[in-house]
């Protein structure tokens, strides 16, 4: 079985838990704690960690593995090991959240000197009426025109299954370059 590695990564209370919890075929494995800063309890009251994990069987002969990584800059030195062997990642962005934009391209930069492996953005909470368009998403965080800024909802399953697909795209035509 060939087994392809992809890493989910973004911003704190970007999404990246529920992206691979609604699409591993496995319960994920993750490494979830209560939140302990005030301003971060705000948005949440359990945070990733070390890692999030899931799988998805594609056929009987590939498989993908979901490595999701912590939001926080203080886990950062997790996104390094993580990303190790990733044939590409997700950059998640919390499309209600531009304040947070800032933290998304550090985020961004950060994982460039890390890996050259192609990515895609999943502009995130696409189902809030306060959700930014992707195209103003990729505006902000300067994304460049040949790199896809994908509408998302993490809890919807076609949605994680297109962001997904894109970024398998973009691997293949890397690929075959």
């Amino acid at each position: 079985m060939q087994i392809l590695k992809i890493v989910i990564t973004g911003a704190y209370a970007a999404g990246k838990t529920q992206f691979i919890r609604t699409i591993s075929d496995i319960e994920p494995v993750s490494t979830d704690y209560s939140v302990t800063l005030e301003e971060e309890r705000a948005l949440k009251h359990e945070t990733t960690v070390a890692l999030d994990f899931g799988t998805i069987a594609i056929n009987d002969r590939l498989s993908l593995y979901l490595f999701g990584t912590p939001g926080q800059e203080r886990f950062d030195f997790m996104w390094e090991h993580l990303a190790i062997g990733a044939l590409g990642y997700v950059v998640m962005v919390d499309s209600c959240r531009p304040a947070h934009f800032a933290e998304t391209q550090r985020l961004m930069a950060r994982f460039a000197d890390i890996t050259d492996a192609p990515f895609v953005v999943a502009a995130n909470k696409q189902d809030d009426e306060a959700a930014l368009p992707p195209s103003y998403v990729r505006r902000r965080l300067g994304v460049p025109p040949e790199t896809p800024v994908l509408p998302c909802v993490a809890r919807e399953r076609e949605s994680v299954k297109r962001v997904l697909l894109s970024l398998l795209h973009l691997i293949a035509a890397q690929v075959c370059d």
